[in-house]
């Protein structure tokens, strides 16, 4: 019998009645919880992690642990370098193709059109091949696109396939990607000017203004995760005209501009702002979690098609040796019959007897090569591939019985479980981001009050004309003579003298160049600065839409911590079940065998009497019957007590660990080793019938 500590002695005594066993659980609860049973976990908290579970019980579960680290060989999570490669960027990440073929390990296991196959190769064969493996394969990379995309600062898109909820949380956005935003353009431009002596044309009637500019304007941009955003804006501008009230032209301006934000409310801090880097983060664990629970699943799956085929195989054995027994008989009869020692009677009851034995085999054979349908479509890419079209599997690993075997104490069992099992770790990491959303959210209750800072420093300069103006030539003043000290006209020549005036003047420009290097001298001396500080605030006067928000994400959290211990309990009574269907398969075994050879010496017994004439052949019919169904209800027992360990390790998440395959080879999809399929069992005992075949005279 299977050693159960706390457990299985339990299992050998009476079960008490219902009532009694609700006063036990009600003392149990009133008393206290007793050493050796079992106290489910609460579901984390917000103030509490998933992560606070309890120890693991074994050094086993540790190495389990350690196995679900994925290793995924591609890391899409941080983006190409950008030195001294700058165009990096912006060129699209490499992908592998995708391979469609079936990996070239089974091909080298056909023989001359058999698939020698064991258990160890069909589990290699399924992770290299299965495409519910394949298709799991593309979600962790599919969150590592979610975390280089948080890390920018954009919302990511998140993946429902496992579960995962988008962030809705109204925080303002920040870039955390650097972004320098570059403009050149020029324009020329004649502009009809309505009062030509203000703008400076100095003609009358309508006159065109022209003008010529070009700009060339650089921005860079960049957000922080504490909310703070930075601008550095430098302009600048040349342009001339054919305005003469410019003081320069043409004239060069440029202005250098500095702005820094900060969010002092809504959106303060590192975690609003961070949160999708948080959220992305811990997506990509759950992500590896979902990936290690679907290779789990696959193993469980294939082995137990696995050990279906055998059974289909040796049921088809057990028919065929019930079809040999029950001709044989009819061949005795009918020669009997031919003596006239036998009546007809007896003969058509043998010949019916061989029709449904044959009708049974048929069945039986159809099982057959429908497991092995469902097998070969576990363990390839493509099941229409030629070369598996008439392949036979052959199955190599052979069918034994466990010997007695110690299964731990139902808690700790569950906390190994819990410990191990990546379902589990993957509600744990989803309910963090709840978490993340409730805090969010109630940030962004608050509103939105930005202080900022700007500073600007201008430069001008270009070219500036200076005209000067030198008389030639003089008329006189007859009204203003020249007069001595004494008040008396001056006379030269005894005629009076008058003061000149220019009649006659020669003007003479001077231009002083100047232009982009004045402007900078200007722009980074300081020499025309601007400074500006201030508060913007928007306000929500109801604030709905953000109450819905938190809200909602309450509502959520509550509802995911209702499933995690919803998950927790499921997995105490699938752990409780495994170990009972480890008992009783166990003592089915034990009961098939002995009810297998109890047939076989019945029907030995009334083969003997028939032989002497104390029996009939109906007789014979109807134990050599009762020995086949013993047969299969053996071979079924001894299917049943294999797959019942395949389930166990399953339920316990000890299925990577038992066949010594990691997260990281799963993902490779290249098994280099040959899984350890625990097939060593004590106590063994093949299975064999063509020993229980019909023995006649």
């Amino acid at each position: 019998m299977l050693t159960v500590p706390g457990f299985a002695a339990a299992q050998s005594q009476s079960q008490p009645p219902p009532q009694q066993q609700n006063q036990d659980q009600t003392q149990g609860q009133s008393q206290g919880q007793q050493p050796g049973q079992y106290q489910p976990p609460v579901a984390p908290s917000t103030d509490q992690t998933p992560a606070q579970l309890p120890p693991a019980a074994s050094s086993a579960e540790t190495d389990a642990a350690r196995n679900l680290k994925v290793t995924f060989g591609h890391d899409y999570s941080n983006g190409p370098r950008v030195f001294p490669d700058i165009t990096a960027a912006y060129r699209q990440i490499k992908i592998d193709p995708l391979v469609l073929t079936n990996s070239p390990r089974i091909q080298q296991l056909i023989q001359n059109g058999k698939l020698m196959l064991s258990l160890e190769d069909a589990i290699t064969l399924a992770i290299e091949n299965n495409l519910g493996i394949n298709i799991a394969r593309y979600t962790p990379w599919e969150a590592e696109t979610d975390v280089l995309r948080a890390k920018s600062g954009q919302q990511t898109f998140g993946l429902p396939s496992i579960g995962a909820s988008t962030d809705f949380a109204n925080i303002p956005f920040i870039s955390f990607d650097p972004t320098l935003t570059g403009s050149f353009n020029i324009a020329d431009a004649s502009i009809p000017v309505n009062n030509p002596f203000i703008s400076g044309t100095g003609a009358s009637g309508v006159a065109a203004l022209k003008a010529h500019s070009a700009q060339a304007n650089i921005t860079y941009t960049e957000g922080f995760h504490t909310g703070t955003q930075l601008s550095v804006a430098w302009n600048n501008t040349r342009s001339s005209s054919t305005s003469a009230v410019n003081a320069f032209n043409p004239a060069v301006a440029s202005n250098i501009t500095i702005t820094v934000q900060q969010q002092l409310l809504n959106g303060f801090g590192t975690l609003p702002n961070t949160r999708f880097i948080a959220e992305a983060k811990n997506e990509r664990q759950a992500a590896g979690d979902f990936f290690a629970q679907q290779v789990i699943t696959t193993i469980t799956a294939v082995a137990t098609a696995y050990w279906e085929y055998v059974f289909a195989r040796e049921n088809v054995k057990v028919e065929e040796a019930a079809l040999g027994t029950s001709t044989k008989l009819y061949n005795d009869n009918k020669r009997q019959l031919e003596i006239g020692t036998m009546a007809p009677l007896d003969v058509l009851t043998a010949e019916s007897e061989v029709a449904t034995d044959r009708q049974n085999l048929i069945v039986a054979q159809t099982n057959q090569l429908q497991q092995q349908t469902v097998l070969l479509n576990d363990i390839t890419k493509q099941l229409m591939d030629p070369a598996l079209l008439n392949v036979e599997i052959i199955p190599t690993t052979t069918l034994s019985t466990p010997g007695d075997v110690a299964i731990a104490a139902l808690p700790d069992a569950v906390r190994e479980a819990l410990t191990n099992r990546p379902d589990v770790k993957q509600a744990e990491v989803l309910l963090k981001n709840s978490g993340i959303q409730v805090k969010t959210t109630r940030d962004a209750l608050l509103p939105v009050l930005t202080l900022f800072g700007q500073y600007e420093s201008q430069g001008l300069g270009g070219n500036s004309t200076t005209t000067t103006e030198t008389p030639t030539a003089f008329a006189a003043d007859l009204n203003a003579p020249l007069l001595t000290a004494n008040g008396t006209p001056v006379l030269i020549g005894g005629q009076p003298v008058f003061a000149g005036t220019p009649s006659a003047f020669n003007a003479v420009s001077t231009t002083s160049t100047g232009g982009f290097s004045d402007t900078m001298s200007s722009l980074f001396h300081n020499s025309f600065p601007t400074y500006a500080v201030g508060l913007n605030l928007t306000l929500p006067i109801r604030n709905r839409a953000a109450q819905a928000d938190s809200a909602r994400a309450l509502l959520m959290e509550r509802s995911a911590q209702a499933s995690y211990l919803q998950l927790q309990n499921t997995v105490a009574v699938n752990v409780r079940n495994a170990q009972i269907a480890l008992v009783q398969d166990r003592a089915q075994v034990d009961a098939a065998i002995k009810a297998g050879e109890l047939a076989k010496q019945t029907l030995e017994a009334e083969q003997k009497k028939y032989q002497l004439g104390a029996s009939t052949s109906y007789n014979v019919i109807l134990r050599s019957r009762d020995l086949t169904t013993a047969q299969g209800n053996e071979l079924r027992a001894r299917i049943n007590l294999v797959e019942a360990f395949i389930n166990y390790d399953q339920s316990l998440g000890r299925t990577l660990t038992t066949n010594r395959i990691t997260v990281a080879d799963a993902q490779h999809g290249n098994i280099f080793h040959t899984p350890n399929i625990p097939g060593a069992f004590a106590n063994v005992r093949l299975f064999e019938p063509g020993n229980y075949s019909y023995k006649g005279n």
